[in-house]
């Protein structure tokens, strides 16, 4: 069984993490990572009380991570990507696959797949195509480059759920980050509508006239599902809809929803409101009334 390590060990790391741990033969026997807020002294304790909740090595620097670790997962924000390469690079093993999990363009892929792999790693363009929960490893994944072949038996023995996308890195993160435009850009529309309406007092109609028009989404359900996102995640989604504007003009196409989207994610996501179990109505009240 190849030895694991993560480079950040946020949600999905954990996530991933966990599932691993509950495999009869479980990868996660003996697994380490290497994040940065270990360095960061109002961050450094909850990173260290993941780590042991989860019994994984808790590293102080990349070297001490990575020491004979065949498969490096990065699971860092989009924004700092390429820069975890960079300072990984030099303490991954000949030979090691480093799987790109990150919300990226593809041109920022290259440029990791183009670095790495001059110093002999074997790099997968790697997207997550789902939120890590419920299905933690098992969450779909797609997958790229010329190790994919090999690269999917390793996945497949770790027991997650990957598919081939292209030979190339960046195939599969084109398709995630194409999907995003929409996924992420609903999420900024419901925002723009929603607290809009609320603050109108028309929120009822509004969203009577979207459920008739649509009713195959639950509106209300959906536009509640979609201020938490924001909410909690709307800093790394910001950052990863930066990364979609990027593969937006490489295709030479105009950014202008996605960047305003992406100014949406990260105002929500800077009041620093706390999820809580509570109708639209009063979620859409929190945010307004950080707003004001």
């Amino acid at each position: 069984m190849v030895r694991i390590a993560l480079l950040g060990f946020g949600e999905a790391g954990q996530a991933f993490t966990a599932g691993w741990k509950e495999l009869p033969q479980s990868p996660a026997e003996g697994l380490a990572t290497y994040d940065i807020k270990v360095d960061n002294p109002s961050e450094h304790e909850n990173l260290r009380q993941a780590c042991a909740r989860l019994d994984v090595l808790c590293a102080d620097n990349p070297a001490q991570a990575f020491s004979g670790r065949g498969a490096i997962f990065s699971l860092v924000t989009a924004d700092r990507a390429l820069e975890a390469a960079q300072t990984a690079v030099s303490a991954i093993e000949t030979g090691s696959y480093y799987f790109d999990c990150n919300s990226c363009a593809p041109s920022t892929k290259a440029q990791a797949a183009e670095m790495l792999s001059t110093h002999g790693v074997r790099y997968v363009d790697v997207a997550v195509m789902a939120p890590v929960h419920p299905a933690r490893h098992r969450t779909p994944l797609l997958i790229a480059g010329s190790h994919a072949q090999e690269a999917l038996a390793l996945l497949t023995g770790l027991g997650m759920n990957a598919r081939i996308a292209g030979r190339e890195p960046g195939q599969a993160s084109t398709i995630k980050m194409l999907r995003s435009v929409m996924v992420k850009g609903l999420e900024a529309l419901t925002a723009e509508c929603v607290l809009a309406a609320r603050r109108a007092g028309v929120e009822d109609a509004v969203l009577s006239s979207l459920q008739a028009s649509d009713p195959g989404i639950d509106w209300i359900k959906r536009a509640a599902y979609n201020l938490e996102r924001m909410m909690v995640h709307g800093a790394r989604r910001a950052a990863e809809m930066q990364e979609v504007a990027r593969t937006l003009r490489d295709l030479d196409l105009p950014d202008r929803m996605t960047t305003a989207a992406a100014d949406w994610q990260r105002q929500i996501a800077a009041l620093s409101l706390k999820d809580e179990d509570e109708p639209l109505g009063a979620r859409a009240d929190r945010i307004l009334g950080e707003l004001s």
